[in-house]
């Protein structure tokens, strides 16, 4: 399966794609948002901490005044050391303010006056340690690790929830989308099997959606067309056997004429027609698309022999210039038909009633002297149009040459080369090098 077969899928699954991104980033971003809003929030509201920490630094409140302080914001010392340095290392910072980058070392502590240590700047750092807040307070001289038993940290739990419900909605949404979605792939393969001309298929099915609406409108068409067929091929059956009939009286009546001269001209009109009803038959089953190809090598110099006979020219008004071992494949009735339409068409619109076949690059040219075509070529390949109506002329040959080269991978193409027409079969192969014809 390509992606242009599956063209309808590929568009819901990308709009799926786009809508759940879509819908997953801005979440994020609203995580990110409220979190960062939630940290900032218990941060400053604990400001104050470092203004209490600094004053019992600078002696104006007592150890207990101190501790009692903290109490009221039900937040505890960290009194065990090694409790201490594995919080301080393996918490997630939260956020930080006041960090210095000034290092005191052990000569300046003993140096420096007391009183401008302790108004050194302060760092507060907000830690989660096991989801548990902690207060880092540092200054130059001394630090303090605060638990806060009252904050719990950040629980996206409502957002969480909002995004597991709007995504749940999304996917059930898109999978009943593709699910009423999928009887399309079932009528594409049903609408393939009809049009290679499986008859007995049927579009039927249950429902009242536009596709069930669809396939019930095609089961009716496909009915309708089934008919239409069977009639016209029981009619030009019929009409054909009618025809056959007369033509074969006529045949063995004009072997009863005294006039050999007659006998024999009368033998070649019904023989013509003969060959005509045996044209129109090619043309329906072409038209139909019901014929059968039974390609097989053959020598291209005997497609053209075949096609002289069937077509009973005199073989002096017909120049054959192929190499005897250049082979193609091909059903050979329907080649040799399409040949021998060519050959009737040059010899009947020359003034020396005479053509010639040749090769040149793969293409076979049919070349005759005459008058150029007054309308383009694609005005002659339609049905019964003809440039100069004759009683002898009913306008299907170039018609049929075209419908038998597409089912062999040639197109028909015309060129004027000083005073012949050139009708050449180009291999759809050369068909790019040859569009100017």
């Amino acid at each position: 399966m390509t992606l242009r077969a599956n063209a309808v899928i590929v568009t819901v699954l990308f709009a799926m794609t786009v809508a759940l991104g879509s819908v997953s980033y801005t979440f994020y971003q609203m995580y990110e948002v409220n979190r960062t809003k939630y940290i900032d929030n218990i941060f400053n509201k604990h400001s104050l901490i470092t203004q209490i920490y600094h004053t019992y630094l600078l002696k104006q409140i007592s150890q207990p005044m101190f501790e009692a302080n903290l109490a009221l914001y039900d937040l505890y010392e960290v009194m065990e050391g090694s409790e201490y340095k594995t919080i301080t290392e393996r918490g997630e910072l939260l956020k930080e303010e006041g960090k210095s980058e000034q290092k005191i070392d052990d000569d300046l502590l003993m140096e420096a006056p007391y009183a401008e240590l302790v108004v050194s700047p302060i760092a507060s750092s907000m830690l989660e340690y096991h989801g548990k807040i902690y207060f880092w307070i540092e200054s130059a001289h001394n630090a303090v690790l605060l638990e806060d038993r009252k904050t719990e940290p950040f629980n996206p739990v409502i957002l969480l929830s909002a995004y597991g419900t709007i995504m749940s909605i999304l996917l059930v949404s898109f999978a009943l989308i593709i699910h009423r979605l999928s009887p399309l792939r079932r009528l594409r393969r049903q609408i393939a099997r009809f049009g290679e001309g499986d008859m007995g298929v049927s579009f039927k099915t249950s429902g009242n959606d536009e596709i069930a609406m669809i396939a019930n409108e095609l089961d009716t068409t496909q009915h309708k067309i089934r008919s239409l067929i069977e009639s016209r091929t029981l009619f030009l059956r019929n009409i054909m056997h009618e025809l056959k009939t007369p033509i074969a009286k006529g045949r063995i009546a004009a072997t009863m004429l005294n006039d050999e001269k007659q006998q024999a001209r009368f033998i070649g009109i019904f023989e013509r027609l003969e060959s005509l009803i045996g044209e129109f038959a090619l043309i329906e089953e072409i038209s139909s698309g019901s014929q059968h190809l039974d390609k097989k090598e053959y020598r291209l110099i005997d497609i053209g022999g075949g096609a002289v006979d069937s077509a009973m020219a005199d073989y002096d008004a017909v120049t054959c210039d192929i190499d005897a071992s250049v082979k193609i494949t091909a059903d050979y009735r329907l080649f040799v038909t399409a040949v021998k339409n060519l050959i009737d068409n040059a010899i009947k619109y020359s003034p020396e009633k005479k053509m010639s076949i040749s090769m040149e690059n793969n293409e076979i040219i049919f070349s005759n002297v005459g008058e150029p075509l007054k309308k383009p070529l694609a005005y002659y390949i339609e049905p019964f149009t003809k440039d100069q109506p004759t009683k002898d002329s009913f306008g299907l040959g170039l018609y049929i040459v075209d419908s038998i080269l597409k089912e062999h991978g040639y197109v028909l193409a015309y060129e004027r080369r000083g005073e012949k027409n050139c009708f050449i079969f180009v291999p759809y192969t050369q068909r790019s090098r040859n569009s100017h014809r």
